[in-house]
């Protein structure tokens, strides 16, 4: 009898034809249009793009946090170990979320209830899904709070939010997300609030957890930075699509979208001379709510012919697992000096 949907037993997570809409004033607009991508056991997969690519809906539609109405997952599928995440009951999916999948909150100050304790919050979960009495996850709860590197965690579960920084508030959510153990944390922009420091320990701290416990992740971020040092492989996402996908290497080493060399283009870079200036992406992300027949990077692209105005490419294998939706992927590869 063969896997359902064709599942694989090595992919933690399969995301296929993932569709979330929302209805506005302007009319539909389709923040995730149609991704497919997976996640394979004890992997770190990356999912990078700019604001408004639809990153964060695309996540959350994975745990079917978006709102009806105004939004809806349209289609598509989202297997978890074989079963599908956007078929399961709210009874069902409530028990994945927090057990079995965990999410990392963008802003921890906004995640976490101000007027519960840093405990309440921490021993609530494991309360709800496990058979834990209340000292037993008194005693789990301050053990999460060691690992993730907080000091003096008795006093830590007494206090509340506002009393904590932003790192230590991130740690707190963090901990959060391992109380159950689960298999896959989504982290949604894990250090944006954060200052430079503080980010590489958050980011380092999740890559030795991730190691030692076995836990996939998926990162959703816009620094490249973060790709580079923490990611297994890259998903590109552009106006709701992934428009380049292969390993953090073949990425960096290897662009073959010309969305993706622009991102590389406007980092700075310690191997260049001082005073080398950052190339920007010209233009604006495009309206979703009034997207054409064409390619949709098409009116920021240098490479765009005719054909990028009325047919939509689709990923392409540039080599392996390498894929690129764009129809001149070729010549930006001989542009890199490397052969398709």
């Amino acid at each position: 009898m063969g896997l359902p949907g064709g599942w694989s037993l090595e992919n933690l997570l399969e995301i296929s034809d993932l569709t979330t809409e929302f209805d506005t004033s302007d009319g539909v607009v389709r923040a995730v249009g149609g991704i497919s991508y997976t996640v394979g056991l004890g992997e770190t997969v990356a999912i990078v793009g700019e604001s408004g690519c639809g990153k964060s809906v695309g996540a959350m539609s994975i745990l079917r946090l978006i709102p009806e109405p105004p939004g809806r997952i349209a289609k598509g599928q989202a297997l978890f170990e074989g079963r599908d995440l956007l078929k399961m009951s709210n009874a069902e999916i409530r028990d994945v979320r927090g057990r079995d999948i965990a999410m990392v909150f963008q802003e921890p100050m906004t995640s976490l209830n101000p007027v519960l304790s840093v405990g309440r919050q921490l021993t609530e979960t494991l309360l709800r899904h496990t058979d834990m009495n209340e000292q037993k996850a008194k005693e789990r709860a301050l053990d999460l709070l060691r690992q993730v590197g907080i000091s003096d965690p008795a006093r830590r579960l007494t206090q509340f939010p506002h009393h904590l920084s932003g790192g230590m508030r991130q740690r707190v959510m963090i901990a959060m997300a391992l109380c159950c153990e689960p298999k896959l944390i989504i982290a949604d922009e894990p250090t944006t609030a954060l200052d430079v420091t503080i980010q590489a320990q958050i980011l380092e701290l999740m890559r030795d957890l991730s190691k030692r416990l076995g836990v996939a992740q998926l990162i959703i971020t816009h620094n490249l930075g973060v790709v580079a040092r923490y990611a297994d492989r890259v998903n590109v996402m552009y106006a709701g699509k992934i428009v380049e996908t292969g390993t953090a290497k073949e990425i960096y080493h290897n662009p073959s979208h010309p969305y993706t060399l622009g991102l590389l283009a406007s980092v700075p870079r310690l191997d260049q001379p001082r005073g080398t200036a950052l190339i920007p992406i010209e233009g604006q992300p495009p309206d979703l709510a009034r997207l054409d027949d064409g390619c949709a990077f098409r009116p920021r692209c240098r490479f765009a012919t005719e054909r990028c105005g009325h047919e939509i490419p689709e990923l392409e294998t540039v080599t392996g697992d390498h894929k690129s939706a764009c129809w001149h992927y070729e010549t930006l590869v001989q542009q890199n000096g490397t052969a398709a």
